[in-house]
């Protein structure tokens, strides 16, 4: 069996609508010679018979009042196809998926997704919190588009631009000692220190850091809790079970029973990126790189 083509489709729809040859080859601006054959080849195609014809009448069978259904669906299906693919080259539509960790949404992730949907209101945004090195197997096995992420990330197949760079501050118990006073905290304040800090498997650069800034000033830090995510770092020190050294938008948390102080200590700063794979981008995604580069600045 050979498939129809959708010249054939079009075809069957008039005159199943018509339900006479002549009028349907008007409709379709052809004469009626040629109609007739393309119906014919098209019964053949399916091996069965559409229209039961007579001197007087146009009938749809049983089976092309089945395939007219069918017919008329993968049509439509195939016209908003067209228009959606029309419209994610012209870069009004599509959907862009993009991970993110939680320190972005602090920071650079709201401004940059309203000043993108502004833009371009007809692209579907997908988001996903993800820790960055799951951000960074999703967008190698092409699960994102985008990543918002930590550094340093493996594998030579992404681009990036920073769209965040920040300094670090002191996260202390409202209690502490050292949140009673209004001034910058020194590292080697701190030694001595419970502190809770990510695991160096899921934010290496971040420990590497805070673990850094503690030798400089001559001890290690004595880790009490490790957790995930910056919220539940920040909530282990409002409970009292340690302080931490975090990126200052971190601050925008506004947790209750948390206060934050500068550090003293000269420091480099934490980089978030915007990752994606190399090679080109669409139109909807050049544009969102434009619209980070431009909160970035």
């Amino acid at each position: 069996m050979n498939t129809p083509d959708l010249r054939q489709l079009r075809h069957f729809i008039a005159v199943a609508e018509q339900l006479h040859f002549g009028r349907a080859a008007t409709a379709l601006h052809i004469s009626q010679p040629p109609l007739s054959r393309s119906i014919r080849d098209l019964e053949a195609r399916v091996g069965a018979t559409l229209l039961a014809r007579t001197r007087r009448r146009v009938e749809l069978t049983p089976e092309g009042a089945h395939f007219l259904e069918k017919a008329k669906r993968l049509l439509a299906q195939l016209e908003r196809a067209v228009l959606e693919v029309g419209s994610m080259a012209a870069g009004d539509g599509g959907r862009l998926r993009l991970g993110f960790v939680s320190l972005a949404d602090y920071g650079v992730l709201p401004g940059l997704l309203k000043a993108y949907k502004l833009a371009r209101p007809g692209v579907d945004l997908a988001l996903r919190e993800m820790l960055s090195p799951d951000q960074a197997a999703a967008l190698s096995a092409g699960e994102l588009d985008f990543g918002l992420l930590l550094p340093p990330v493996p594998g030579a197949y992404l681009e990036h631009i920073v769209v965040q760079r920040e300094r670090f501050v002191a996260a202390l118990p409202a209690r502490h000692r050292l949140a009673r006073s209004r001034g910058r905290v020194a590292m080697r304040d701190l030694a001595g220190e419970a502190f809770v800090m990510a695991p160096r498997a899921i934010a290496p650069g971040l420990h590497d850091i805070v673990a850094r800034l503690a030798a400089r000033a001559g001890f290690s830090p004595r880790v009490a809790q490790e957790a995930i995510q910056m919220q539940t770092v920040v909530s282990l020190v409002s409970s009292g079970l340690g302080i931490a050294i975090v990126p200052a938008s971190v601050a925008n948390l506004g947790r209750r029973g948390v206060v934050y102080r500068e550090l003293a200590d000269a420091h480099p700063r934490l980089d978030l990126w915007l990752a994606w794979r190399r090679g080109a981008l669409g139109v909807a995604a050049s544009e969102f790189v434009q619209h980070a580069r431009r909160i970035a600045r």
